[in-house]
């Protein structure tokens, strides 16, 4: 299984942002599929994650600017970044593993697959 993230770039403060992911290999609709950021000398922290029913799940300093989404016939989860704030900037990498349970899909440790990234530059 591959990802591969698209769509980082440089975007000024306010504005919007959406990162595509598509999936090669496996079976994507059963998958559950996250975005994580990490800034430089930051850990990796979790963003939003839909799982397999197109239930979500957003950390609290993105909730109600960010919105994830999945197109099962496209094999690509999306992340819509709107009122973009220069703290959002980093590296957006997206993540999927088979049938995550809820409580885990916060964590990066439980997804199986990774994509390599793409850079998100906020100016203020």
């Amino acid at each position: 299984v591959q990802l591969q993230a698209f769509g980082g770039g440089l975007v000024q403060a306010g504005g919007s942002l959406r990162l595509p992911c598509v999936v090669s290999g496996g079976t994507f609709s059963r998958y559950s599929l996250g975005w994580f950021r990490q800034a430089p000398g930051t850990e990796r922290e979790f963003v939003a994650a839909i799982k397999w029913s197109s239930a979500q799940y957003y950390a609290d300093s993105i909730k109600g600017r960010f919105t994830i989404s999945r197109d099962n016939a496209k094999s690509t989860v999306y992340l819509q970044m709107n009122n973009i704030i220069p703290a959002d900037t980093a590296v957006y990498y997206c993540a999927g593993g088979p049938s995550l349970i809820t409580s885990t899909m916060r964590s990066p440790d439980a997804y199986y697959y990774w994509g390599q990234g793409t850079k998100v530059t906020v100016s203020s």
